[in-house]
């Protein structure tokens, strides 16, 4: 198992978690869309060449955004961050891939 989190700004929070819960991510037991978020300040700055969602290139931009976990099994760890990439916003989503231990 793996953990996805990724970074989103809120507008965009559901569209993200369903792309995600629906690739395969976010499913414990019996049940499914299982999923953590915490919100919090993301800031980024676009340099040249860069097409911002937000800003403009050279300016510090603060984003209020949202920290989306979910579990993902290995076998469907690429669809899941395929999926997350085609419903994020920005050009570059800033997201972790986590490796999970069971015992």
């Amino acid at each position: 198992m793996y953990k996805l989190i990724v970074f989103i700004p809120k507008s965009h929070l559901e569209k993200v978690r369903n792309a995600i819960c629906e690739a395969g991510a976010g499913r414990i037991g019996n049940y499914d869309h299982c999923t953590f978020t915490t919100e919090g300040i993301g800031t980024y700055r676009p340099l040249k060449g860069a097409k911002p969602f937000k800003g403009k290139i050279g300016k510090l931009e603060m984003v209020k955004e949202a920290r989306l976990e979910a579990v993902v099994p290995k076998n469907l760890l690429k669809k899941a961050v395929r999926a997350m990439k085609k419903a994020h916003p920005y050009e570059e989503p800033a997201y972790e891939i986590i490796r999970l231990i069971t015992v």
